[in-house]
């Protein structure tokens, strides 16, 4: 039988909120790279996928429909011809650009140095 634990709950560390919520969009493989790409400029999905080497198609449109549903990027489509989707972050995904290039140059300086960038086409 196991022993019973008790504790003060007032002494347990707990995470804050928002960055729980933070992490749960954030912390998804691709997504930080995406918003990345789209900070300043709409980008055709093509264009995006050539700008995020080893993304699959399927894998960028369900990150980019998941990031649309967390209300940081709009799909707009051009009717053409030829049709064209395109992407653009929201007011709440341009709020990003500070943070995300604060999180870049602090890669930079504390993270070990990756591999180089190798493009799979």
């Amino acid at each position: 039988m196991a022993a019973e634990q008790t504790h003060d709950v007032a002494q347990c560390a707990r995470v804050d909120d928002g960055i729980t919520r933070v992490f749960q969009v954030l912390g998804k493989r691709w997504n930080g790279p995406i918003l990345s790409v789209l900070q300043g400029r709409q980008t055709h999905f093509a264009d995006l996928r050539r700008a995020i080497p080893g993304i699959s198609e399927r894998m960028l449109s369900d990150r980019l429909a998941e990031l649309g549903g967390a209300g940081l990027v709009v799909r707009e489509v051009d009717e053409g011809p030829p049709l064209r989707v395109s992407y653009r972050l929201t007011e709440a995904g341009a709020a990003l650009e500070p943070t995300l290039r604060e999180l870049g140059a602090w890669a930079m300086k504390h993270l070990p140095d990756a591999p180089p960038c190798t493009e799979n086409r």
